[in-house]
């Protein structure tokens, strides 16, 4: 089996707001759904204040992965790094003993910043808003990712806005 993607998958508001206050500026009910059906059966890689704003810890039915620089954290139900290549060690290793393609960066902020120069796929939400907030996803590199699938979608029941799912592959 060749080495599972790296995908990052985040919701952003036209401003690249992902976050306000440790918790999402939005609720999207239907882009939760879409998270679950992505993530779940697969290792995924977050930071200690995405871990904390979690409403269920750990996420079921994947191995979580908390990076963070406290030496004496403990993620209950889930898997501590010391830095994001151990994370991505820890997530490799299981998606090869899980058979799995794909390994996912979950947030925060600075996860996604120190992850997208080792992303090879972008599951990316773009959310018809400007939220205010304190988390911004950074600035992608032009010509550096090329769109291979688009999704539009409607606000539905239990959405704030409506939103285009998009998925972007390294070039």
């Amino acid at each position: 089996m060749s080495e599972p993607a790296i995908c990052l998958i985040v919701a952003r508001g036209r401003n690249g707001v992902i976050g306000r206050e440790g918790d999402m500026p939005w609720r999207l009910s239907s882009d939760l759904k879409q998270f679950k059906a992505l993530t779940t059966g697969k290792p995924i890689i977050m930071g200690r204040k995405t871990w904390d704003s979690l409403p269920r810890r750990p996420l079921p039915g994947r191995l979580n992965i908390v990076v963070t620089r406290q030496a004496d954290f403990i993620a209950e139900g889930g898997q501590v790094a010391g830095d994001l290549e151990t994370a991505f060690d820890f997530a490799t290793a299981q998606a090869r003993i899980d058979s799995v393609d794909e390994v996912f960066v979950i947030g925060g902020g600075q996860i996604y910043a120190a992850a997208l120069a080792r992303a090879d796929r972008l599951y990316l939400t773009e959310v018809e808003a400007d939220p205010a907030g304190d988390a911004v996803f950074p600035a992608l590199a032009a010509g550096h990712w090329s769109e291979v699938s688009r999704r539009v979608c409607e606000a539905g029941p239990g959405d704030d806005h409506a939103f285009v799912c998009r998925v972007l592959e390294r070039v």
